[in-house]
């Protein structure tokens, strides 16, 4: 027996143990737990937290308009553990909240929806005073309006006036709340509230803060308020960070990064004696459709109502990292049963790496569209790229296997089909580039789905049509500088996209020294 063929067997298994390593590697660094000082126990209770009644299945557009009471009761009841009051951002379909926040013990910051339309906002400034008169003893302030300037929906005059109305019907201390820098650019409606209601939220800051500089941020803008409007308090209406999502600049999303934003926030509010609500209570699904996948990520609780570890208690950004990773390696070991023996060495080192690579990426891709898919054609899109892969997979590892039979006729199928799976992912990255330059904001990254099929074909050029070829890798090119420019030098997530383009461009340019397949 020649001596490369004995090596097969020993560097195969090898390869083989490597490659689950590393497959162990990814999936344990995603979702390790991390300890940090808890901010919050059944015998410290929190100050506030925002609430909206909706369960996962539920939006307000939903026609016909139906809350669920029991909804409600359950998660007052789960938030009373946890917290001393709620705030709310309606009065349609809440009526019922005061009854049930004074069965669970909680105050009330109760909120009503101020938009462009009179009759709307009338309705809800009447049911708005009506409520507030009807449970003093639940009521702790009411809101007139939520973000109404940042929406451009009414003036700061018009505004004061509505704020006017309600402080003289009411016997509670009456606020507004937006963005910290729409109280300054409206300076009238300042002296009508009888203190101010902030959102201090960094990742959507026009200048994005990092989870290390957040809270830093946070205290300079609280410190800038409460010197400028003294003697009024300021209250945190809004503060928070995002547990999934997209990277903007330096601010990433995850659960870590929302635990130690949260739990940092406690201490140094309750420090320095402000007063705080968080946002929000529960993740809302019904949110991504409005602001990309990270609208629906805030929660202390998941939409199902389960604890997502922000609190207290060690946290993982990837509660189930090990089912992710017992998947990833049946997907590898399936892929190599299905290309078996190596035909060299070199292919007994690189088929086990290749395979773990891909499954790896499938899961990522997976695991990311879990998370961030909002309608029926991203699912499309993002099971026509899985489907690719594994085409793409099949066919790299069937190129480095001994093949026969069934195995030779597979490959044959794939090898003449191999331009095609080419162009399909260079069509993939060049839509996916021109939407991350141009309307990026509420977009994911797809790298995951593109890194092996860049990977695979860089290293292994294919026939393709050169028209095609050279279109796709101009514009997947021709976009790696502007998307850097766009989302910042300093964005992971942005320079792995890069990376992953860079290498398509140079699959899609290398074809060109093949053979057209048509000609």
């Amino acid at each position: 027996m020649p001596s490369s063929a004995r090596l097969l067997l020993p560097l195969y298994l090898l390869a083989c143990l490597l490659a689950l390593l590393g497959l162990g590697a990814l999936w344990y660094g995603l979702g390790k737990p991390v300890q940090l000082p808890d901010a919050a126990s059944p015998t410290h209770k929190l100050q506030c937290a925002s609430y909206t009644p909706f369960d996962k299945d539920q939006s307000p557009y939903d026609q016909p308009f139906r809350l669920r009471p029991q909804r409600m009761d359950a998660d007052l009841a789960l938030l009373a553990e946890r917290f001393q009051c709620i705030r709310t951002y309606s009065m349609t379909g809440l009526e019922a909240i005061p009854a049930l926040a004074r069965k669970h013990g909680l105050k009330v910051m109760l909120g009503a929806w101020v938009n462009s339309h009179p009759a709307d906002t009338d309705r809800e400034i009447n049911l708005l005073i009506a409520a507030a008169n009807a449970n003093p003893d639940v009521v702790s302030a009411v809101i007139v309006g939520n973000e109404t300037l940042l929406r451009k929906e009414v003036t700061g005059a018009h505004l004061a006036k509505l704020i006017a109305r309600v402080k003289s019907q009411v016997k509670v201390p009456v606020t507004y709340a937006d963005v910290w820098e729409f109280w300054l650019q409206h300076p009238q409606v300042a002296p009508a509230v009888d203190f101010l209601t902030i959102h201090l939220l960094p990742y959507w800051e026009d200048d994005p803060r990092g989870i290390d500089e957040a809270l830093a941020h946070v205290a300079d803008v609280r410190r800038v308020f409460g010197t400028r409007f003294a003697p009024k308090d300021i209250v945190i209406g809004e503060t928070g960070w995002p547990s999934e999502g997209r990277q903007r600049e330096t601010a990433v999303p995850s659960r870590v990064n929302e635990a130690r934003f949260i739990r940092g926030f406690v201490a140094m509010a309750e420090s320095n004696g402000w007063h705080y609500n968080l946002i929000e209570a529960f993740d809302q699904p019904w949110k991504r459709a409005n602001e990309g996948a990270v609208g629906g990520y805030w929660g202390l609780y998941d939409a199902d109502r389960q604890d997502k570890g922000v609190l207290e208690g060690p946290v993982s950004n990837l509660q189930y990292w090990p089912q992710w990773l017992l998947a990833s390696a049946v997907l590898m070991g399936v892929m190599l049963v299905l290309a078996g023996r190596p035909a060299t060495p070199l292919a007994a080192v690189l088929l086990p790496l290749l395979a773990a690579f891909g499954a790896g990426c499938l899961g990522l891709w997976g695991e990311l569209m879990r998370t961030h898919a909002r309608f029926a054609w991203e699912w499309l899109w993002a099971l026509a790229l899985a489907g690719l892969n594994l085409l793409v997979l099949a066919h790299a590892l069937l190129a480095l296997a001994q093949r026969a039979g069934w195995r030779e006729r597979v490959f044959a199928w794939l090898q003449a089909r191999a331009g095609w799976l080419l162009l399909a992912a260079g069509f993939a990255a060049a839509v996916s580039m021109l939407a991350m330059v141009f309307d990026p904001r509420y977009r994911s990254f797809p790298s995951a789905a593109l890194a092996l099929p860049a990977l695979v074909y860089v290293l292994w050029p294919v026939r393709a049509r050169r028209g095609e070829v050279a279109l796709l890798a101009f514009i997947v090119g021709a976009g790696v500088a502007p998307q850097l420019f766009v989302e910042g030098l300093q964005s992971q997530q942005a320079w792995a996209w890069a990376v992953v383009s860079v290498l398509m461009t140079a699959a899609l340019w290398r074809s060109l020294r093949v053979r057209p397949l048509l000609q």
